[in-house]
This record gives C-alpha cells, structure tokens and sequence, in this order.
C-alpha cells in the first residue's frame, strides 16, 4: 500500500456535518410515516453516523447525554426490526430438505415477532418525541466545532485492536461496533485515496461480520424452538453457517485491520480503542 506519511490533514467541512443532520431529518420524517424496511434501514444507519459525530465532536453536556441516549434507544428498536428483515429474507432463500416443517414453523415465528416489534417501534414514535429528538439534534449541531478537526485521526483512534482479546463471538460482535464508529467518522472527511481506501476496507470487514451475527442469532433463535443438532435440521445447518462465518468475518476483520494500518503513519499515533465486550453490552443494555 502506498506509503501516506505525508498525507495532508483531511478536516471536516460544515457541508459534512449539516448533510449528516439533514439525512437525519429527513429519515425521521419516513419512520415516522409508515416506514419500509429500507427506512428502517437508512435510519438506523443514519442514526450511527450522527452518534459518532455527536459523541466525538460535541462537548460535554445534558443535552449530549440527553441526545445519545434517545437516539440509541430509537435505533435499537429500528435495529431489532431491521434484523428481522434480513432473517427473514435469508431463510427465504435458504434450500434444504424440510421433513419437519421447522423452516416455515421459524419463519412463522420471526414474522410473529416483526409485527409486534414494528408495532413498537411506530408507538415510540410519537409527536412529542419527535418534536424532542429534532430540538437536541439542532442544538447538539449548533454545538458542534469543526475547526482543526482531522476526522481520520478520530477514525483511526476508534480502531479495533485484535491482538488484544481473542476472537470471540463477543468480541467480534464489539469490534464491528468500533469499525463502525471508525468507518462513519472517515465518511466525513473529504473525499481522497486514503479515505476511500479506509472506509471501504472497513466496511468489507463490518460486511462479513454482519452476516455472520444475523446466521448466528438466527441459529439461537431455531435452536430455542426445536432444540439441538441432533433434534433438527435446520438447527445443524444454521450452526455450521454460523461456525463458517465467523472464521470468515475474524479473517475479513483481520485483513482490513492489517490494510489500514500504514495509514496511521499520515496521522499522530494515539492509543487504540480496545473494547471490552461486557462493557460495549451494558452500556447499550443502559442506553436502551
């Protein structure tokens, strides 16, 4: 790769950040009105993007705390319904022999849950909380400093460090959170070979770790309703997907970790967010 020791700094232009805000009213508006799979989709997305933004760049206040925690509350709800989409069509396309009706029985089961946590997510949705959520956002922008910041340099302080824990399904689960953080702060910066290579590179990783947890809460999910391998065929299949997918999404990660890499040499050498799974879990479990 090519060396980038060089590299200029790369700041954020206001133009960044008020489109970040912008996406996010403007997918507050289809959430809020009978929302499709792909609003769900796009605000849950959007809605990271304006937490990192939000977390790494605004000061510290009541209305940050206030801000973080009911946008991670919403995105939790958007985020169960949008993995039930994707279960859903999954095994849709998943082929196997079926004796014993346990595919139609899960997807009976997983259409089930999606009605009620649809319903949910359009009951938090009321006017007062939108009205709430659209006042934090504009104050938490007006907050906001972007002179002198270096989005790259936040990207890459928010980098996993997997030589530090072992690969786990807790653990990978965790990174992919910090390369998310991390891809969505190098969105920010304006476009250039080393910003596209970093984005792309983690979303190759977060990609494969995604599909990997989608096979994997839908292996615990058979496996709740049909019980273990020997029980079910599907459970056994869904198990093994799940066992060759999380090879793969620890090797994906590992390769966009070792891509990136040489890029710090462009940018000050801070430490590296090393996350800790249990925590990475109760924070979100107090957020929501």
């Amino acid at each position: 790769m090519q060396n980038v020791s060089h590299a200029p700094r790369a700041y954020i232009s206001p133009d960044a950040s008020r489109s970040v805000f912008r996406k996010m009213s403007r997918h507050l508006d289809k959430l809020a009105d009978h929302a499709k799979a792909e609003d769900v989709h796009r605000f849950r997305t959007n809605s990271r993007r304006v937490e990192a933004l939000i977390a790494d760049l605004a000061p510290e206040s009541r209305n940050k705390r206030k801000l973080l925690k009911l946008l991670a509350k919403l995105r939790k709800r958007a985020g169960m319904v949008r993995d039930l989409d994707v279960q859903i069509a999954f095994l849709n396309q998943l082929t196997l022999p079926d004796r014993q009706k346990h595919r139609g029985q899960l997807l009976a089961a997983l259409a089930e849950e999606h009605a009620q946590r649809s319903r949910k997510l359009a009951k938090s949705l009321t006017a007062r909380r939108l009205r709430q959520l659209r006042k934090r956002l504009r104050r938490a922008q007006s907050e906001i400093t972007l002179d002198g910041i270096d989005p790259l340099r936040f990207a890459f302080r928010h980098l996993p460090n997997p030589d530090q824990n072992p690969l786990t399904e807790k653990t990978l689960h965790a990174y992919r959170v910090h390369a998310k953080h991390a891809r969505y702060l190098a969105e920010l910066a304006p476009d250039s070979n080393q910003a596209r290579s970093l984005v792309a590179e983690l979303k190759r990783a977060q990609d494969e770790i995604g599909h990997w947890h989608d096979i994997l809460k839908l292996s615990e999910r058979a496996r709740e309703l049909f019980g273990d391998v020997h029980d079910s065929a599907l459970v056994s299949l869904l198990q093994n997907m799940s066992r060759a997918t999380f090879r793969r999404a620890g090797k994906a990660l590992l390769a966009a970790i070792e891509a990136v890499s040489p890029m710090r040499d462009g940018h000050r050498r801070t430490p590296p967010v090393r996350p800790a799974p249990e925590e990475v879990v109760r924070t979100q479990s107090a957020a929501a």
